[in-house]
Protein backbone atom coordinates (compact mmCIF):
# COMPACT_ATOMS: atom_id res chain seq x y z
CA UNK A 1 0.00 0.00 0.00
CA UNK A 2 1.32 3.76 -0.51
CA UNK A 3 1.25 5.10 2.55
CA UNK A 4 1.44 8.93 3.16
CA UNK A 5 2.05 9.51 6.84
CA UNK A 6 1.66 7.69 10.38
CA UNK A 7 1.28 9.81 13.27
CA UNK A 8 -0.32 9.95 16.93
CA UNK A 9 -2.46 13.10 17.66
CA UNK A 10 -6.10 13.85 18.56
CA UNK A 11 -9.35 13.34 16.43
CA UNK A 12 -9.96 16.84 15.29
CA UNK A 13 -13.39 16.03 13.89
CA UNK A 14 -17.10 14.54 14.20
CA UNK A 15 -18.16 12.68 17.57
CA UNK A 16 -14.33 11.31 18.56
CA UNK A 17 -13.67 14.56 18.29
CA UNK A 18 -10.14 14.83 21.16
CA UNK A 19 -9.49 11.13 21.31
CA UNK A 20 -5.98 10.43 21.21
CA UNK A 21 -5.76 8.40 17.90
CA UNK A 22 -2.64 6.81 15.68
CA UNK A 23 -4.03 8.16 11.64
CA UNK A 24 -2.51 6.13 9.03
CA UNK A 25 -2.98 8.31 6.18
CA UNK A 26 -3.22 6.87 2.92
CA UNK A 27 -2.03 8.15 -0.46
CA UNK A 28 -4.22 9.21 -3.36
CA UNK A 29 -7.41 10.47 -3.87
CA UNK A 30 -9.94 10.15 -6.77
CA UNK A 31 -11.54 13.93 -5.58
CA UNK A 32 -10.21 17.64 -5.96
CA UNK A 33 -12.27 19.44 -3.28
CA UNK A 34 -11.91 23.32 -3.44
CA UNK A 35 -10.96 23.45 0.23
CA UNK A 36 -8.88 20.46 1.03
CA UNK A 37 -6.28 21.04 3.19
CA UNK A 38 -4.15 17.86 2.71
CA UNK A 39 -3.60 17.88 -1.08
CA UNK A 40 0.00 16.60 -0.13
CA UNK A 41 -1.53 13.14 0.26
CA UNK A 42 -2.61 13.10 -3.59
CA UNK A 43 1.03 12.03 -4.42
CA UNK A 44 3.49 11.77 -1.59
CA UNK A 45 4.19 8.81 0.30
CA UNK A 46 6.04 4.86 0.29
CA UNK A 47 5.33 1.83 -0.16
CA UNK A 48 4.14 -0.36 2.95
CA UNK A 49 2.95 -3.38 3.50
CA UNK A 50 -0.07 -4.13 6.29
CA UNK A 51 2.17 -5.91 8.52
CA UNK A 52 4.85 -2.83 8.42
CA UNK A 53 1.84 -0.88 8.66
CA UNK A 54 0.53 -2.79 12.21
CA UNK A 55 4.04 -2.73 13.23
CA UNK A 56 4.40 1.14 13.25
CA UNK A 57 0.93 1.83 14.99
CA UNK A 58 1.84 -0.81 17.93
CA UNK A 59 4.56 1.61 18.16
CA UNK A 60 2.45 4.53 19.56
CA UNK A 61 0.40 2.51 22.55
CA UNK A 62 -3.28 3.60 21.69
CA UNK A 63 -6.35 1.90 20.82
CA UNK A 64 -8.11 4.12 18.50
CA UNK A 65 -6.78 3.75 14.80
CA UNK A 66 -8.41 6.17 11.91
CA UNK A 67 -7.62 5.41 8.61
CA UNK A 68 -7.95 8.11 6.37
CA UNK A 69 -6.35 10.33 3.20
CA UNK A 70 -6.54 10.87 0.59
CA UNK A 71 -9.47 8.91 -0.38
CA UNK A 72 -8.80 5.31 1.41
CA UNK A 73 -11.06 3.35 -0.95
CA UNK A 74 -8.65 3.71 -3.65
CA UNK A 75 -6.57 1.71 -2.65
CA UNK A 76 -7.65 -2.37 -2.97
CA UNK A 77 -5.95 -3.28 0.10
CA UNK A 78 -7.95 -0.86 2.16
CA UNK A 79 -10.43 -3.32 3.60
CA UNK A 80 -8.04 -5.78 4.14
CA UNK A 81 -6.09 -3.27 6.34
CA UNK A 82 -9.04 -2.33 8.06
CA UNK A 83 -9.78 -5.94 8.79
CA UNK A 84 -6.54 -6.47 10.09
CA UNK A 85 -6.40 -3.54 12.46
CA UNK A 86 -9.70 -5.03 13.80
CA UNK A 87 -8.23 -8.68 14.31
CA UNK A 88 -5.44 -6.95 16.38
CA UNK A 89 -7.97 -5.41 18.61
CA UNK A 90 -7.94 -1.70 17.64
CA UNK A 91 -11.11 0.71 17.50
CA UNK A 92 -11.19 1.89 13.93
CA UNK A 93 -12.57 4.78 11.58
CA UNK A 94 -12.34 5.21 8.66
CA UNK A 95 -12.63 8.54 6.62
CA UNK A 96 -14.08 7.99 2.92
CA UNK A 97 -15.48 11.04 0.81
CA UNK A 98 -18.61 8.69 0.04
CA UNK A 99 -17.60 8.53 -4.02
CA UNK A 100 -16.69 4.98 -4.01
CA UNK A 101 -18.61 2.14 -2.55
CA UNK A 102 -18.37 0.53 0.35
CA UNK A 103 -20.06 -2.78 0.80
CA UNK A 104 -16.78 -4.50 0.77
CA UNK A 105 -15.91 -3.24 4.44
CA UNK A 106 -16.30 -5.63 7.38
CA UNK A 107 -19.60 -4.92 9.79
CA UNK A 108 -17.88 -4.48 13.24
CA UNK A 109 -18.79 -3.28 16.38
CA UNK A 110 -15.32 -1.75 16.44
CA UNK A 111 -15.35 -0.43 13.36
CA UNK A 112 -16.66 3.44 12.25
CA UNK A 113 -17.43 4.65 9.26
CA UNK A 114 -17.18 8.49 8.59
CA UNK A 115 -18.44 9.58 5.83
CA UNK A 116 -18.35 12.90 4.12
CA UNK A 117 -20.84 14.24 1.44
CA UNK A 118 -19.48 16.39 -0.47
CA UNK A 119 -21.94 19.67 -0.57
CA UNK A 120 -21.47 22.45 -3.64
CA UNK A 121 -19.05 24.19 -2.25
CA UNK A 122 -16.34 21.88 -2.62
CA UNK A 123 -17.07 21.47 -6.46
CA UNK A 124 -17.50 17.48 -6.18
CA UNK A 125 -21.03 17.48 -4.91
CA UNK A 126 -22.00 15.47 -8.57
CA UNK A 127 -19.27 12.47 -7.58
CA UNK A 128 -21.25 11.13 -4.45
CA UNK A 129 -22.39 7.76 -4.66
CA UNK A 130 -25.81 8.32 -2.40
CA UNK A 131 -26.36 4.53 -1.91
CA UNK A 132 -23.61 4.67 0.56
CA UNK A 133 -25.63 6.06 3.16
CA UNK A 134 -28.08 3.11 3.49
CA UNK A 135 -25.02 1.21 4.05
CA UNK A 136 -23.78 3.17 7.07
CA UNK A 137 -25.59 2.27 10.76
CA UNK A 138 -26.08 3.31 14.20
CA UNK A 139 -22.24 3.74 14.87
CA UNK A 140 -21.33 5.30 12.10
CA UNK A 141 -21.37 9.20 11.02
CA UNK A 142 -22.03 11.30 8.11
CA UNK A 143 -20.92 14.31 7.37
CA UNK A 144 -21.01 17.53 6.12
CA UNK A 145 -18.34 20.46 5.57
CA UNK A 146 -20.55 23.39 5.26
CA UNK A 147 -18.81 26.04 3.65
CA UNK A 148 -21.89 28.23 2.45
CA UNK A 149 -26.06 28.87 2.97
CA UNK A 150 -25.98 26.64 0.00
CA UNK A 151 -24.27 23.75 1.30
CA UNK A 152 -26.39 23.91 3.92
CA UNK A 153 -29.63 23.95 2.47
CA UNK A 154 -28.01 21.21 0.00
CA UNK A 155 -26.44 18.97 3.10
CA UNK A 156 -30.55 19.73 5.13
CA UNK A 157 -32.20 18.21 1.38
CA UNK A 158 -29.75 15.50 1.84
CA UNK A 159 -30.62 14.37 5.30
CA UNK A 160 -34.53 14.61 4.89
CA UNK A 161 -34.39 12.70 1.59
CA UNK A 162 -32.11 10.23 2.92
CA UNK A 163 -33.27 9.99 6.92
CA UNK A 164 -29.84 8.26 7.94
CA UNK A 165 -29.78 6.27 10.79
CA UNK A 166 -26.54 7.44 12.13
CA UNK A 167 -25.24 10.44 13.57
CA UNK A 168 -25.24 13.48 11.60
CA UNK A 169 -22.55 16.16 11.75
CA UNK A 170 -22.29 19.68 9.92
CA UNK A 171 -19.13 21.25 10.55
CA UNK A 172 -17.49 24.04 9.00
CA UNK A 173 -15.20 25.35 6.00
CA UNK A 174 -12.26 26.79 8.23
CA UNK A 175 -12.64 30.50 8.26
CA UNK A 176 -16.58 29.78 8.05
CA UNK A 177 -18.47 31.80 10.94
CA UNK A 178 -19.98 27.92 12.93
CA UNK A 179 -22.52 29.84 14.70
CA UNK A 180 -24.58 30.66 11.19
CA UNK A 181 -24.87 26.88 10.82
CA UNK A 182 -25.86 26.63 14.48
CA UNK A 183 -28.44 28.83 14.41
CA UNK A 184 -29.84 27.89 10.81
CA UNK A 185 -29.75 23.67 12.49
CA UNK A 186 -31.70 25.05 15.46
CA UNK A 187 -34.29 26.96 13.10
CA UNK A 188 -34.93 23.92 10.97
CA UNK A 189 -34.82 21.55 14.16
CA UNK A 190 -32.10 19.10 11.89
CA UNK A 191 -31.29 16.35 14.33
CA UNK A 192 -27.43 17.12 13.49
CA UNK A 193 -24.51 18.05 15.44
CA UNK A 194 -22.55 21.07 14.33
CA UNK A 195 -18.73 20.41 15.52
CA UNK A 196 -16.14 22.59 15.00
CA UNK A 197 -12.45 20.95 13.38
CA UNK A 198 -10.36 20.70 16.54
CA UNK A 199 -7.20 20.23 15.03
CA UNK A 200 -7.67 23.80 13.06
CA UNK A 201 -8.38 25.23 16.32
CA UNK A 202 -5.29 24.05 18.45
CA UNK A 203 -2.87 24.25 15.19
CA UNK A 204 -4.34 26.21 12.33
CA UNK A 205 -3.36 24.83 9.14
CA UNK A 206 -0.02 23.25 10.28
CA UNK A 207 0.30 19.85 9.02
CA UNK A 208 0.48 17.24 11.79
CA UNK A 209 3.09 14.91 12.32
Amino acid sequence: MKVCEIFHSIQGEGVNMGAPTVFVRLSGCNLACRWCDTEYAREEGRQMEIEEILDEVEKHCCPQVCVTGGEPMCQAETVRLVDSLLDSGYFVTLETNGSIGLEKLTCSENLMISMDIKCPGSGQADRMDMSNIELLGPTDQLKFIISDRKDYEYARGIIKEHAPVCVTVMTPVWGFDIAEIIKWALKDKLDVRVLPQMHKLVWGNERAR
